[in-house]
């Protein structure tokens, strides 16, 4: 039974904490349009062909644990097949 909101702790919103997801998908937006995301992408490179390499094979072993690829972030096109082996 998931908690449900009560006036003795405003902060518990059950599911999920719907104004914070407000700020953030506000923040998030006001980000994008003040055309950060060029600056933060450049920053957030590797320092160095280690930190490349060390940062691949952690995105290597976090996607060995996955259950596969999210289908809402790959446009479905008309001649493939989404349940392709791998």
């Amino acid at each position: 039974m998931n908690p449900k909101p009560d006036e003795s702790n405003p902060d518990m919103q059950g599911e999920g904490n719907y104004v914070a997801g407000r700020h953030y998908n506000e923040a998030t937006k006001q980000f994008v349009e003040q055309g950060k995301v060029d600056g933060a992408a450049a920053a957030a490179k590797p320092e160095s062909p280690d930190e490349a390499r060390d940062l691949e094979r952690a995105e290597e072993e976090g996607k060995s644990r996955a259950k596969g690829e999210d289908p809402q972030l790959k446009p479905k096109s008309s001649g493939e097949d989404q349940q392709r082996p791998k």
